[in-house]
């Protein structure tokens, strides 16, 4: 069953002389409950505007986004905000830079359970001091951090460490969707690889459902079952990771797996 379904959903933004330019052209898409679809692409061909469609921080020009059926956008106009409210406890993004995602003056503590206080008055969700700081250490070793790092500040911490601080978070309200968007992109190739591998763990263990942004094929090609390639705006190409890392069809999609080695 499909978690997020995209319809036909296009984005543009004024160019000059009256022209627009789409930042994401008729994007169709879908991503199965349970699974890791990977979007990728150069930088500038529109994948993090597909993500943000789907999070409900921008409005496309036309199309839909429906997440488990319900519509984030129908076409017309965004879902009223109370419904986007019970949309958004499901889903949490993980962005590219983990230093500038954290407030520097808020300890770790207070971090993570951000979400919580948020959603405070939601159905489910206890907000109690002391069932937030029990949530927070859940989370802080469900991610591989010790229990102490709640007390801390996220300058003590390194890139690694701070992209799990940000993982941690985005687990709080314990989503189906996490929308990881250059997750480790700014991260040294062995920490990333730990991240990366941190992630795979997580679906188990959370049963979530991923969609693994990067420009990078080998990363997309070892996390995801379900591949799409986006250029320019489009979706040029959409299938298995096996289907298309060994019988491409578009010739863009053929290049991306020259230009880049087998992951180890």
């Amino acid at each position: 069953m499909d978690l997020v379904e995209i319809r036909n959903a296009s984005k543009s933004y004024p160019s000059g002389g009256g022209s627009r330019l789409y930042v994401a052209d008729t994007v169709t898409l879908s991503i199965q409950r349970g699974e890791t679809l990977g979007l990728v692409g150069e930088s500038g061909s529109g994948k993090s505007t597909v993500a943000r469609m789907i999070l409900g921080l921008i409005e496309p020009d036309s199309g839909t986004v429906l997440f488990d059926g319900e519509p984030v956008f129908d076409g017309t106009r965004s879902a009223p905000r109370s419904a986007m409210r019970r949309v958004r406890r499901r889903m949490q993004p993980v962005f590219q830079d983990p230093f500038a995602a954290l407030n520097p003056r808020m300890r770790v503590s207070d971090i993570v359970a951000e979400p919580l206080k948020i959603f405070r008055n939601a159905d489910g969700v206890n907000t109690g001091p002391k069932a937030m700081r029990q949530q927070a250490s859940e989370l802080m070793r469900a991610v591989g951090l010790d229990q102490s790092a709640l007390l801390r500040y996220p300058h003590e911490f390194s890139g690694g460490q701070r992209q799990r601080i940000n993982i941690a978070r985005a687990l709080a309200l314990r989503p189906e969707l996490l929308i990881l968007d250059e997750p480790v992109s700014a991260l040294d190739v062995s920490v990333g690889a730990q991240v990366v591998n941190l992630l795979r763990d997580l679906q188990r263990e959370f049963q979530l459902t991923y969609l693994f942004i990067s420009h990078s094929m080998p990363l997309v090609r070892y996390l995801s079952a379900n591949i799409a390639v986006m250029r320019k705006g489009r979706i040029v190409e959409i299938g298995s990771c096996e289907s298309i890392c060994h019988n491409p069809r578009d010739e863009y999609t053929r290049s991306l797996l020259a230009a880049t080695p087998e992951l180890a």
